[in-house]
């Protein structure tokens, strides 16, 4: 069934466990992941990344994840990664994602908190969640860009007063798209902000961190871990051995029965891994 995040983070929140947003490219990865869902009877997010925004149209994007959501026999939300213009996920919305992400970390806190208050006043009644991020959540590569900056508490808590999200991601020492390498959490920082903050808390980066701090975190407000790097590796991986099995293979729909049972395990072993 398709939902909006504050449906599954509000109870992730109430029950100690976190949900797994998977950025995925295309039906395959995305079945394996709702599949893997299935299995564990656990909840899940289909997360749509920039780079796929590009490559294909938000409303053929719908067109393909949306029926997936609603077939599901789990609660599946549709969402909207870091997107930086507001047209953009104002767009999503009226093509029918149930969730949004409006990234204005990278502009003024006071810049970051009017863009959240536009998209939050836009999402009202349109049964969509927004979130936001505070800080700055580096990349280990392909957006050398996007700053590096710890979440700061003050303005985290204006976030929260003024911009009114549903959820808010911070950086505590997470990085995107680390491929064989570990980061360290900052716990300290990161034990500051979950007392200061009443609001379920998103970490991105899941590929990077260390599997016992990915479960101290589970048990803590982080209700939302964005995943993709692992899951990119595991069908590039499998579709390359498959391949290299049978030169002869061409047919795209043999390839992929291969394939998805292994995007499925690593699905499945991230969302064990949360709680679920």
């Amino acid at each position: 069934m398709l939902v909006n995040l504050k449906e599954l983070l509000i109870p992730a929140l109430n029950n100690g466990y976190a949900v797994a947003c998977f950025n995925v490219f295309g039906y395959e990865d995305a079945r394996a992941v709702v599949d893997a869902a299935e299995a564990r009877n656990a909840s899940v997010i289909l997360s749509i990344n920039l780079d796929m925004t590009q490559f294909m149209p938000l409303s053929h994007i719908v067109g393909v994840m949306s029926p997936l959501a609603e077939s599901a026999k789990v609660p599946v939300c549709l969402h909207l990664d870091h997107t930086y213009e507001i047209a953009v996920v104002k767009q999503a919305i009226d093509n029918g994602f149930s969730s949004v992400m409006y990234d204005g970390s990278q502009t003024p806190i006071d810049d970051n908190i009017k863009g959240i208050q536009q998209i939050v006043a836009y999402a009202a009644g349109k049964n969509v969640s927004v979130e936001a991020e505070v800080g700055s959540v580096p990349y280990a590569s392909g957006r050398d860009h996007i700053k590096s900056a710890l979440t700061q508490v003050s303005e985290a808590l204006d976030m929260v007063e003024k911009g009114k999200p549903d959820a808010l991601a911070i950086s505590v020492g997470n990085i995107h798209r680390i491929e064989n390498n570990f980061v360290d959490i900052n716990f300290d920082h990161f034990e500051i902000l979950e007392r200061a903050i009443d609001l379920p808390l998103v970490i991105h980066g899941t590929s990077g961190i260390k599997h016992d701090d990915i479960r101290r975190l589970s048990n803590s407000r982080v209700c939302k871990f964005n995943i993709g790097t692992c899951l990119r590796q595991r069908f590039g991986n499998a579709l390359r051995q498959t391949l290299d099995a049978n030169p002869k293979l061409f047919d795209r729909l043999s390839m992929m029965k291969q394939v998805i049972p292994e995007v499925t395990d690593e699905a499945s072993t991230m969302i064990e891994l949360l709680g679920q």
